[in-house]
C-alpha cells in the first residue's frame, strides 16, 4: 500500500472529526515497518481557536496524537484489522523542536520498533518544511473497537 485518501483512512481508524488528525497516507512499507502521512494545519481547527488567541499554534499533545493515529493505521493494515483502537500506554523521549502554525503541513513518519501480543512501540517524527518539529517514542496496546 503506497497511498491512502481520507475515505480509506476512515475505514481503518475509529477516529472522527474533530479528532481525526491524519489527512493522507503518502506511503506505507510493511517490510521496513514504516509509514508516512500528512496533517494539514488549518486556521479553522477548533483547538487552535484557544491555543493561543492571536497567536495560534498546534498543541503538542495533538502532534503526538496525529503520530499515534498514523501508527495505528500501519498496525491495523499490518494485521488486516479495521476499527482497532490503540490506547496510549507510554510516551517517552518527547521533544518539541519547532512551533507548528496554521498553514503548515505536518509530514509525519512512524517506524515500528516492536509489536508483540497486541502491544506496540513506535518512534514517530513530525517535519515541517524539512525541519524536525517533534519526535517521540510511543507505546500502546491494541483493543477491539468499543472495548
Amino acid at each position: 500500500m503506497a497511498y491512502m485518501e481520507t475515505e480509506e483512512i476512515l475505514k481503518v481508524l475509529p477516529h472522527r472529526y474533530p479528532m481525526m488528525l491524519v489527512d493522507r497516507v503518502l506511503e506505507c512499507d510493511f517490510e521496513a515497518k514504516r509509514i508516512v502521512g500528512i496533517k494539514n494545519v488549518s486556521f479553522g481547527e477548533s483547538a487552535l481557536q484557544g491555543h493561543f488567541p492571536g497567536k495560534p499554534i498546534m498543541p503538542g499533545v495533538l502532534q503526538l496524537e496525529a503520530m499515534a493515529q498514523l501508527g495505528g493505521i500501519m498496525l491495523n493494515k499490518m494485521i488486516d484489522r479495521e476499527g482497532i483502537i490503540s490506547y496510549f500506554t507510554g510516551i517517552d523521549k518527547v521533544k518539541f523542536r519547532k512551533v507548528i502554525v496554521p498553514g503548515d503541513q505536518m509530514v509525519m513518519e512512524v517506524v515500528l520498533q516492536r509489536f508483540k501480543l497486541r502491544m506496540a512501540k513506535v518512534h514517530g517524527t513530525v517535519h515541517v518544511d524539512g525541519a524536525l518539529a517533534c519526535e517521540a517514542d510511543m507505546s500502546f496496546a491494541m483493543s477491539e473497537a468499543g472495548k
